[in-house]
């Protein structure tokens, strides 16, 4: 890929991570609090996954983003009420539900078991291990949907949220 227009590709993006001044931000994630990001990108990541849904097919992208959708409403919830830094949440994905768990927003058990579906489903369906169905697709997207709404409604912050629905 060296010296190729995969090269320049990388070049421009690179430089475009670099060179943020004048850069157009996606609307509804222009706040300094690092909280409310996550929540955001919580909504956003609900929204591109309901869209996907709707139209029939992208099971994978589908589920991927509402495993990452939890992992944000989560991180949301610990970033609000002081347990962890920003620099905290660059660490293994299923760290977040134990952290979860250690500050009572869920039980340890329930934390595990977020961690085993994750575990058990998220790679196999991620690197096509298995095939991804409409089936599995509809039941992470209710249960990110579910467990965004839980965390909301414990932080008692709804009207932070930029859900569609």
């Amino acid at each position: 890929m060296d010296d190729s227009y995969v090269d320049e590709a990388l070049t421009d993006a690179e430089a475009a991570f670099q060179r943020t001044h004048g850069q157009t931000g996606e609307s509804d994630l222009d706040v300094s609090d690092s909280a409310l990001v996550q929540l955001r990108k919580a909504c956003r990541l609900l929204e591109a996954a309901r869209t996907l849904r709707e139209q029939n097919g992208y099971y994978t992208v589908v589920i991927e983003a509402s495993f990452v959708a939890i992992e944000r409403s989560i991180q949301f919830y610990l970033l609000h009420r002081g347990h962890v830094s920003g620099e905290d949440l660059r660490y293994e994905h299923t760290a977040v539900y134990r952290q979860g768990a250690e500050v009572n927003v869920f039980s340890e058990a329930f934390a595990d078991r977020l961690t085993q579906l994750w575990k058990r489903n998220r790679a196999e369906v991620y690197y096509r291990e298995t095939v991804a169905s409409a089936e599995q697709a509809d039941a992470m997207l209710s249960l990110a949907e579910a467990a965004h709404r839980y965390v909301l409604d414990f932080a008692s912050l709804r009207y932070e949220c930029v859900c569609s629905s």
